[in-house]
This record gives structure tokens, sequence and C-alpha cells, in this order.
């Protein structure tokens, strides 16, 4: 069935306007605001029987939510040359380089001139993100004596990680950019659900098992995962240097 009936934008007057996104769903049963994290876009889904300017008044109500959640959110930082983007927690210079591929090289990363800069450091970080999170893995689920399914790479905006039920594992490439102990306690949060498909005291105690200061990096992500999610590499915001 599909969830989405249509959708609708509205303008929020004021200084400066917010453009909100109504997005009418089959599945919804309540009005729902979301400011996203990765690029503060605004979003309200209404149930599809609900009247629109019931929607709006419940935007209206909610307004100055909105805009506290747009000033808070970070600025969006475009991957190319010239950009200190951050690789394990510490900032790394982006210059100008030789080859296809962009490379991490003496502590800095290198990144051929043209349109195609965001793609490749993308790429370049996501090789960072498979290595690091494969070791960590095998050694969380080691000490658990579990077998994890396949590890796959991606990009979403509301989670770091996930285990299905068949025990393959997901996780944002853009933990290479937190510092190795945020990375390693995602690993072993997705690990722990290998033995508690949950978010039980059981399944906390098996993370505390794993990451005893779980609750450290936990909080960090909170506090700075906005600021990972602001990074940009897509093709359209790069251009000649």
């Amino acid at each position: 069935m599909v969830s989405r009936q249509r959708s609708s934008t509205h303008v929020l007057p004021g200084d400066p306007p917010v453009v909100v996104a109504l997005r009418r769903s089959r599945r919804a049963t309540r009005f729902s605001l979301r400011v996203s994290r990765a690029n503060g876009t605004v979003s309200l889904s209404l149930p599809i029987w609900a009247p629109e300017a019931e929607a709006l008044a419940f935007l209206r109500d909610r307004e100055g939510w909105v805009r506290r959640h747009l000033d808070a959110a970070p600025v969006p930082q475009r991957a190319r040359i010239g950009a200190a983007l951050p690789i394990c927690g510490t900032p790394r210079a982006v210059v100008a380089g030789q080859g296809r591929a962009a490379r991490f090289t003496d502590g800095r990363i290198e990144v051929p001139e043209g349109p195609r800069q965001g793609p490749r450091l993308k790429a370049l970080l996501t090789a960072l993100a498979r290595e690091r999170l494969s070791v960590a893995v095998a050694r969380h689920a080691g000490a658990l004596g579990r077998a994890p399914g396949r590890i796959t790479l991606r990009d979403p905006r509301s989670r770091w990680g996930s285990c299905s039920s068949k025990g393959d594992l997901m996780f944002s490439w853009r933990l290479i950019m937190a510092p190795p102990s945020v990375l390693d306690y995602v690993a072993a949060h997705e690990v722990a659900h290998l033995a508690e498909m949950n978010h039980s005291p059981a399944f906390w105690r098996v993370c505390a098992r794993l990451r005893p200061d779980y609750a450290e990096h936990r909080d960090w992500l909170k506090r700075n995962g906005a600021g990972l999610l602001a990074w940009r590499f897509d093709l359209e915001e790069d251009g000649p240097c």
C-alpha cells in the first residue's frame, strides 16, 4: 500500500520565512512535525482525513518550536577542497591531489580538482568506515560468541546503525567522522542486538559488557550527531575551485 497520498507546501511568514512540506499519509493518525537534522527541512505529516486548516493551526501553534530547532541546527558544510573534514574526530585539511580518487595521507585528505570532489570524498570515508567497523564488529561479536551477518553501509537520517532479525548489520558511513570510541560504541550496540533484539535492561547489560562507557559515547552522538549529518557530499553542491 502506498502510504503517501499527496503533498504540498506552506510558508510560515516571518524573518526568515520557513517553507514547510505538508505530507498526507495513510499511516498517520495524528499531526507530526519534523525538522531534519541533516538539511534543516521542515515537514508536517497529517492523516489523509485531516482538514488542512487544522494542520496549519497546529503548525502556527508550534512555530516557536520550529524556529528554535532551525536556529540550533548546524550550518551545512560542503565537503570539498579547502574544507576541514573530520576523520576519526579530528578535522583534516582537504587539499588538491592527483589521480582519480581521494586519499587520506600524511594527516590530510587529497582529492582531484573538478566537479566530483564530494562523491570522491564520500567514497573515501565509506571505505575507511567499512574497514574500521568490520574490525570492531568482529571483535565485539567474538566477545559474545555470536556470528554477525552481512555488514552494509548507508547514509540514514535518523539512526546510526541497525540489526536485522537475520543478524545483518547496517551502519552509517558518517561514523568515520566521529571519534574512534564513538564508532566502536555503535558497533558494540548493534552487535549486542545479536543477543538481545530489543532495548530492554538485558540488552543494555550486554552493551555495557562490550562498552562499559557506552553512555558517554551515546551522549556524544546526541550532542554532535547533527554536525556529522550537516556535511554535504552531493555532486550538485560541487563546482570548480
